[in-house]
């Protein structure tokens, strides 16, 4: 007898789902645009990888990356427009310094990525060789001037014993053209682009010198005070994205050609190269922790440099609730 009207019940719910209009309703996806502040690269492979395992999908999260500079990224997400952004770890504090309430909720590279290449010829190996070198500098602002015034300040240099150029990003045909003796760039890249033209280059990395906080997710404080589940979630499925990126190179590698515009057709063994290069500094420890010391040690450059008019309060401009 249970049959008999379980059957019908089922039939008859059905049908008056049907006349009725009512469908099953889904949750509506919280749309984020991300400023990374630079243009499609295999270097933001955990967010492509992320976005195609449908991470943020099942985070709630409907993601759009936004290659513009990363000093915009700090300004619209410290004025709210935005939730989060990518950014390296000085533009946090010279943020806060400007009154941003910017708080960077997650660190993405253990190390910071910026180096010093010269080709072998010009002998450059160490800071202090740098002094009376013309060198190449995508600008006077980012984590390029931060990183190389840490170099120049750990040999004991100023900025008036080298002459700096500014050259975008052209370092690779700079140094291939010996307009510049030297040039700052980011290790995972123009590094191995100059050594895939057959130039031999000495590589001289920031992180051997200072311990500096790196390249990371902000966001602000009033999202962490309304919303902080928002901020962990978006954190969680960005972790994600790293950790299966960091252990499925080739994977990740064919991820990256539907998000990077003729990354297919690039010579696939130099951007190899560059993502598991790119990959070495992804591995913070515990996963997405910020290192209350390069803090500390960030603060004293910009000090330095005149770029702080005091010491700021730190615990205010970091955290590591959301990792956990």
């Amino acid at each position: 007898m249970k049959q008999k009207f379980f059957i019908p019940l089922i039939l008859f719910s059905l049908i008056l789902t049907s006349c009725t209009g009512i469908k099953p309703t889904a949750t509506p996806l919280t749309q984020i645009r991300l400023p990374v502040g630079y243009i499609p690269n295999v270097q933001f492979a955990p967010f492509y990888v992320a976005m195609e395992k449908g991470y943020y999908k099942e985070a709630g999260f409907d993601l759009q990356l936004d290659y513009s500079m990363e000093t915009s990224g700090t300004t619209l997400v410290g004025a709210g427009e935005l939730q989060f952004a990518v950014v390296s770890g000085e533009q946090v504090l010279l943020g806060r310094e400007q009154g941003l309430p910017v708080v960077y909720a997650m660190a993405w590279y253990k190390d910071f990525p910026v180096a010093v290449v010269a080709k072998q010829e010009q002998g450059l190996r160490t800071p202090a060789d740098l002094a009376g070198k013309r060198i190449g500098i995508p600008g006077l602002y980012g984590a390029s001037y931060i990183g190389f015034r840490a170099l120049l300040s750990a040999a004991g240099l100023q900025e008036s014993d080298v002459t700096l150029d500014s050259i975008g990003f052209t370092q690779v045909e700079a140094i291939a053209a010996d307009q510049v003796q030297a040039a700052v760039v980011y290790i995972a890249n123009e590094p191995i682009q100059l050594r895939s033209k057959g130039i031999a280059v000495d590589v001289i990395p920031v992180a051997d010198y200072a311990h500096l906080a790196a390249n990371g997710l902000i966001t602000n404080e009033k999202t962490i005070r309304e919303n902080p589940d928002l901020v962990r979630r978006f954190v969680k499925a960005t972790l994600r994205g790293i950790e299966t990126a960091r252990l499925n190179p080739d994977e990740t590698y064919e991820i990256c050609k539907k998000y990077v515009e003729a990354l297919a057709q690039a010579d696939e063994a130099v951007q190899k190269e560059v993502l598991v290069t790119s990959i070495a500094f992804w591995n913070t420890d515990p996963p997405g922790a910020s290192d209350p010391q390069a803090w500390e040690n960030m603060q004293e450059v910009l000090l330095e440099m005149g770029l702080l008019r005091a010491p700021l309060d730190l615990s205010k401009a970091y955290t590591n609730e959301f990792i956990k």
